[in-house]
């Protein structure tokens, strides 16, 4: 199998500076060749004589209809690579790239320009949607004097991937974001209640700053999911949610440990007094926000039964 990185993201996101950068790296240096392939031709070229330093190659495929697996595979007979770098075009849906079968995706990476979110993720949500979506690691560079903007594009990203690493860059460098007085409920509530627009961002928050919360005691009104294969004596209390346009919905909860669960029944509508901790928890596969019920009472369904991140 022949390892593929794709970066992506929009013309002037930063892609090739990203790519050059990793290049020069000591750590991404190998004595086989490095396949590069640009779909997307901006401003920045590459310099030729990092390429030969680091042995890669370029090819360039400008137009869509010709980033096939066969056109994909002749590159490969052609250069032998044993990785391969692909700079992906903004404009091409992701969900379209087709590679070759023994082609395996290592990692996707999307760049984006935090002066152009705004505009895009407004006028194109759900191409903006298709580049987060499956990426591990998103990088929003050129944030300089937007510190009041970071907290809202942050969420924005996790609700349509809640598993990525983040990073917000300015011209000093990595930038921290999400302040406890940006949030729309009392940190120090005992317990802390959320409403609609509040489980959002607790969600989203607890995901990224888990130790805010760890033996915090949270309420709120969600609705009962029973997943299946989920351990007995568990359940999920969330909320639909609309993470990109009305066809874009997810069910947003945590792990909740209650010893009565076999009595909710799916999809009724409860409120859930918890106390919050960080545990690992098989679904997970990692470290997580575990609710522990301290009260689980039936609720009335809320008015608007789906929470909106747009």
């Amino acid at each position: 199998m022949i390892p593929v990185y794709i970066i992506n993201g929009f013309l002037d996101s930063g892609k090739t500076e990203f790519i050059t950068y990793t290049l020069s790296q000591p750590y991404f240096q190998t004595r086989s060749t490095t396949l590069l392939i640009v779909c997307e031709e901006g401003e920045n070229e590459y310099d030729e004589k990092l390429l030969k330093k680091s042995r890669t190659v370029m090819e360039v495929i400008e137009d869509e209809e010709d980033f096939t697996s066969q056109n994909l595979i002749n590159l490969e007979k052609k250069h032998k690579p044993s990785r391969i770098v692909i700079e992906y075009n903004g404009m091409w849906n992701v969900k379209d790239m087709k590679f070759p079968w023994h082609w395996k995706m290592e990692q996707q990476i999307t760049m984006i320009n935090g002066a152009t979110f705004a505009t895009y993720f407004t006028n194109m949500k759900s191409l903006v949607a298709e580049h987060i979506r499956k990426s591990e690691l998103i990088i929003m560079n050129r944030c300089d004097g937007m510190e009041d903007k970071i907290a809202g594009y942050k969420r924005n990203i996790m609700a349509l991937n809640q598993n990525a690493e983040i990073i917000f860059e300015d011209s000093k460098g990595e930038m921290n974001v999400t302040l406890e007085e940006d949030l729309p409920y009392d940190l120090n509530g005992d317990p802390i209640v959320l409403d609609d627009m509040g489980y959002g961002f607790w969600y989203l928050d607890a995901l990224d700053n888990m130790a805010r919360y760890n033996g915090k005691t949270i309420e709120y009104t969600a609705m009962v999911l029973h997943p299946p294969k989920f351990p007995k004596g568990y359940f999920v209390p969330g909320r639909m949610a609309m993470t990109c346009c009305a066809d874009d919905m997810a069910f947003l909860g945590y792990a909740c440990k209650y010893e009565q669960e076999e009595e909710l029944k799916q999809k009724a509508w409860v409120k859930v007094t918890a106390k919050v901790a960080i545990e690992y928890f098989e679904d997970y596969g990692k470290e997580g926000p575990v609710l522990h019920a301290v009260k689980v009472e039936p609720a009335a369904k809320p008015k608007n039964e789906v929470i909106s991140f747009v």
